[in-house]
């Protein structure tokens, strides 16, 4: 009963920018933390970026500096602008989110489907 729906995607040259976006939708109570992972082929997925209800942000070593995460609350939205971006920033993109469902208040962590990110050299 909730979808994450990614976008922002696409090719973009060594140094260059993109801001990915993520909504949420669905019979949600409430939404403790959003964030971003990404996979690479052949590799397992790992944390991009997060930021929890408080504010607070977390950041993978490799991106710090290069990637800023923000979340707009009203719109059940979270944002990631990547500068600076390398080839290896190269992946498929996930958003994801820990929330309370309205029916009985059940937390789950719910993720989306994904949104290409290519950089070339």
């Amino acid at each position: 009963q909730v979808q994450l729906v990614e976008s922002g995607g696409g090719l973009v040259q060594y140094g260059g920018s993109l801001r990915l976006s993520c909504a949420a939708s669905g019979r949600i109570f409430s939404i403790s933390a959003m964030g971003w992972y990404r996979q690479a082929p052949g590799n397992q997925r790992e944390l991009v970026a997060t930021i929890d209800g408080s504010g607070r942000i977390k950041y993978a070593d490799s991106v710090k500096g290069r990637f800023t995460i923000s979340r707009d609350h009203a719109k059940n939205t979270v944002f990631l602008q990547m500068d600076s971006l390398k080839p290896e920033d190269t992946a498929v993109y996930y958003c994801n989110a820990d929330l309370l469902l309205t029916e009985a208040l059940l937390p789950i962590t719910s993720w989306g489907q994904g949104t290409q990110v290519t950089v070339s050299s």
